[in-house]
């Protein structure tokens, strides 16, 4: 009655992939930004709220050190990609088993 099953899961895994694509980038671009930018935004923070979080004479350091690096950020997105695909695997799946008449039996 219309698409196949396999036609069914191609369609939830495409979403899935797109969703999972833009997460990811989305998420990659944030990160890279909050790593360049977490000393600046530390300094504006203790200088809006008045209070130094990482004193000199408590700890070793009086600053919290970011060093961003490429292979990192691969690792973290290639990681965060692939775990968005296979999270679309079993949904797909069982949306292709579903037989469209008892799927509208309920609506």
């Amino acid at each position: 009655m219309g698409a196949t099953p396999g036609r069914i899961m191609r369609i939830f895994i495409i979403q899935g992939a797109v969703i999972g694509v833009f997460g990811t980038l989305t998420g990659t671009a944030l990160g890279i930004f909050g790593a360049l930018n977490i000393s600046g935004f530390i300094s504006w923070l203790e200088s809006a709220l008045g209070h130094q979080f990482l004193s000199a004479d408590v700890y070793f350091i009086s600053y919290l050190p970011s060093q961003l690096q490429l292979q990192d950020v691969l690792i973290i997105s290639g990681a965060g990609l692939a775990m968005s695909l296979l999270a679309t695997i079993y949904p797909a799946w069982r949306a292709s088993r579903v037989e469209p008449a008892e799927a509208l039996r309920y609506e």
